[in-house]
């Protein structure tokens, strides 16, 4: 690779997003000098400041993962992933909120939907 082709491709070789709920993770691989190349991954949350003029702002968490450094990495993640698996109550469908972040003490979001006006 060429130093203009490494400049070129340093700041995007591949970039995956994922959605889940409030968050976006960004899996974005970028280049290093010797054809090396790394992985950072950024969640990202919208967030909004309590004002309701104000525009949303995006809270961000970044981790700078190195090659050497992946199966570590992998280990450790696939570690706290089995330990979560085998010792965590089962995962809960998430509830709805409204615009103030929860629902009225006994208020049911569901109570009032007809799948029936949906379509």
């Amino acid at each position: 690779m060429s130093e203009m082709d490494f400049n070129e491709n340093r700041d995007g070789l591949f970039s995956k997003a994922v959605k889940a709920g409030k968050r976006t993770y960004f899996f974005d691989v970028r280049g290093m000098r010797g054809d090396d190349m790394y992985l950072t991954i950024t969640e990202s949350k919208r967030k909004f400041s309590g004002n309701e003029n104000e525009k949303p702002f995006y809270e961000k968490h970044k981790i700078f993962l190195y090659r050497e450094d992946f199966d570590k990495f992998m280990d450790g993640l696939e570690a706290a992933f089995t330990h979560i698996h085998e010792n965590a109550p089962p995962l809960q469908p998430r509830q709805p909120r409204n615009n103030q972040g929860d629902h009225a003490q006994g208020e049911n979001p569901d109570a009032s939907l007809n799948f029936d006006d949906l379509k």
